[in-house]
């Protein structure tokens, strides 16, 4: 869209106000509202100035002036606010007119770039698939002297007798995958999460209440270039969250929210196209894929630990990475095996669906890193023809789950910690400096900013199942 074109659309739809929205380091959108009154095509050109220094993972508050300018493709009506407003994702930029380096956005258009300077191809497809739970009421707390989480839904197992009047038909533990009503309860506010979402310009392809308990859903929209891919991700969790909040429930995309169940992943389907020609699809190959496609799939694995540093990037994304509960914890390749940590689809698969799933992500990554970084993975394991089989990656045919003990010990598995993935990417990152897409201070800062404002808290911090473990000693 163009500046005029934008400001025709206010026009037709009586705007008010305009929502200008960046991404932090971490992942979470930030804003500024201008009435549009203000607006015009210079200010939807230059942008709005705002302080850098209050963004987590900026800047310092001596360099702390920045702006914020629109990508206007971006745009849509935004649903949840009382008066007409757009909604617009920025990019950032310093005063003197150049790109800021620590802004996800443009590590992401950079990824893109260099997947063209190379010559293997000129564009990269993602599709995640995104879980979540949603939840009637949730309760926490960390004080000095105590602290506590409890989380509800009318659904969940645990309610099964509560309750003056109880209807039954609640979710078991592993059994949401897929029953009718009213067993799902939440059919309608799904729908209605859909239908904001096709307002707001995203495809979606389906929708359904997902395995755990609780109300754990899944709503899968329609892949997408890379960039392009991580502004929906964004715009999807805004509309998720808020149409749960509308009803009185709440949305999470946590991994693991509550225990003795599956957790919420994201599912990432990637292939790699030269113009129309898929380079992913090679009839006969294993699984139909091309060694270029394989190559690729050697890149990721062998990186993987590096990834995760991006990919499931919380410490509770190690609570949902255990074996199960489906996750995807083997770092191998495999045919349509949902226990691998690369799964190749192989139903009504087509030379231009032809692709790959890695399964080990989760919606705590900022998705402009996370699907930058698998990019760089995979390029690298293109440039250096890297094979999977040759290091020990599969394929794996077989159910790893039930694998016996001397056949699973030769399976090599994702750390099982933020900070070992953490050590991981220090050692681990050159990968990624190709073509300038991250820089070595982006990395630094990155590390830096998980171990000194996640891991240090939490583990100083007592945790309440160390009562019932210790008191008594």
């Amino acid at each position: 869209m163009t500046p005029r074109e934008v400001l025709e659309l206010m026009k037709q739809h009586d705007v008010q106000m305009v929502d200008f929205r960046i991404v932090d380091v971490p992942g979470r959108q930030h804003h500024v509202t201008v009435p549009a009154a203000e607006i015009d095509e210079e200010v939807l050109e230059k942008g709005v100035a705002f302080d850098g220094s209050s963004v987590p993972g900026f800047r310092g508050i001596e360099e702390s002036d920045m702006v914020m300018r629109p990508v206007l493709e971006t745009a849509f009506l935004d649903p949840f606010t009382e008066v007409p407003t757009l909604a617009v994702s920025c990019n950032v930029y310093e005063p003197s007119g150049n790109r800021y380096e620590r802004d996800p956005r443009y590590i992401a258009e950079k990824a893109e770039q260099y997947l063209q300077s190379t010559g293997i191809a000129t564009t990269a497809y993602f599709g995640p698939e995104l879980e979540f739970f949603i939840f009637d009421d949730v309760r926490f707390d960390a004080t000095q002297n105590s602290a506590f989480y409890a989380i509800d839904s009318e659904e969940a197992v645990w309610n099964s007798g509560t309750g003056e009047k109880n209807l039954g038909y609640h979710v078991k533990n592993k059994s949401g995958y897929f029953p009718v009503a009213p067993t799902d309860t939440q059919q309608d506010i799904r729908t209605e999460m859909v239908l904001e979402l096709m307002k707001a310009g995203i495809r979606v392809e389906r929708h359904h209440h997902e395995v755990a308990t609780a109300g754990q859903a899944e709503i899968n929209f329609r892949f997408g270039t890379l960039t392009r891919t991580a502004d929906t991700v964004m715009t999807y969790k805004y509309i998720v969250r808020n149409v749960a909040r509308r009803h009185g429930k709440t949305a999470t995309f946590m991994p693991k929210p509550i225990f003795g169940d599956n957790g919420s992943g994201m599912h990432v389907h990637q292939s790699l196209f030269n113009g129309d020609q898929p380079l992913f699809y090679q009839e006969g190959g294993y699984a139909n894929l091309s060694e270029l496609a394989l190559q690729y799939i050697a890149g990721i694995l062998y990186h993987a630990p590096a990834i995760l540093a991006f990919s499931n990037p919380s410490t509770n994304s190690y609570k949902r990475l255990v074996p199960g509960y489906e996750a995807p914890v083997n770092l191998v390749f495999s045919r349509g095996n949902r226990s691998a940590a690369v799964r190749v689809p192989v139903a009504v698969v087509s030379p231009k669906t032809a692709r790959i799933e890695f399964r080990t992500p989760d919606c705590t990554a900022n998705p402009y890193l996370a699907f930058a970084a698998m990019l760089m993975a995979g390029l690298d394991g293109i440039r250096r023809k890297l094979d999977p089989t040759e290091l020990g990656f599969g394929p794996i045919n077989k159910n790893i789950y039930e694998l016996p003990p001397e056949e699973k010990a030769q399976i090599k598995s994702v750390p099982g910690s933020l900070g070992e993935v953490l050590d991981a990417l220090e050692a681990d990152h050159e990968f990624l400096l190709e073509g300038g897409v991250f820089t070595k201070d982006f990395i630094r800062n990155w590390i830096d900013f998980k171990r000194n404002n996640e891991l240090a808290p939490l583990h100083l911090r007592p945790h309440p199942y160390e009562f019932s473990l210790y008191f008594d000693l």
